[in-house]
């Protein structure tokens, strides 16, 4: 398991283990999410285009930090690298509005997906590597949330 010296190391490693949060104990995954969170909040302000663009640069920066991290590790997409779930619950996000009652379910539907990695996510997962693979399978859950995610909003906010 890293720790905080190998998180200083490069800032590759600082980006790739989510600022420390893939550093806890247990669930890695759900403290980098939740990273995410305030995050996309900096940005959730701007137009729905320059959301998608600052989120494209950050996966596409989260192939070269999974890559280069997942290398000194000795593991392609060890648990401790949570990069590409801050950037696909951002992906997430940019999709619902910013509202009290979606972001938490948004929250937990892309852990769900993440976590559950119903077809094809999981047959990816197992066959691409390195940074592309850390990221792509994210996305491909971020995809599954949203997909969730549309209807139940516009039930929602047309409920109100």
């Amino acid at each position: 398991m890293p720790d905080f010296k190998f998180l200083i190391a490069h800032p590759a490693h600082l980006f790739a283990l989510g600022f420390g949060s893939g550093l806890a104990k247990k669930a890695p995954g759900t403290f980098g999410t939740l990273v995410g969170l305030p995050l996309f909040w900096l940005i959730s302000s701007h137009t729905f285009s320059t959301q998608l663009g600052v989120i494209f640069i950050m996966y596409v920066f989260g192939i070269y930090v999974c890559g280069k991290t997942g290398k000194a590790l000795g593991v392609a997409d060890h648990g401790s690298i949570v990069w590409d779930e801050i950037v696909a619950i951002m992906l997430v996000l940019a999709f619902v509005p910013r509202d009290w009652l979606l972001w938490p379910v948004a929250f937990l539907l892309f852990r769900l997906f993440d976590i559950w990695k119903p077809f094809p996510i999981r047959q990816l997962d197992a066959k691409l590597k390195n940074g592309f693979g850390v990221m792509f399978d994210d996305l491909l859950a971020a995809i599954y949330a949203i997909i969730c995610l549309l209807p139940l909003a516009t039930w929602i906010i047309s409920q109100r």
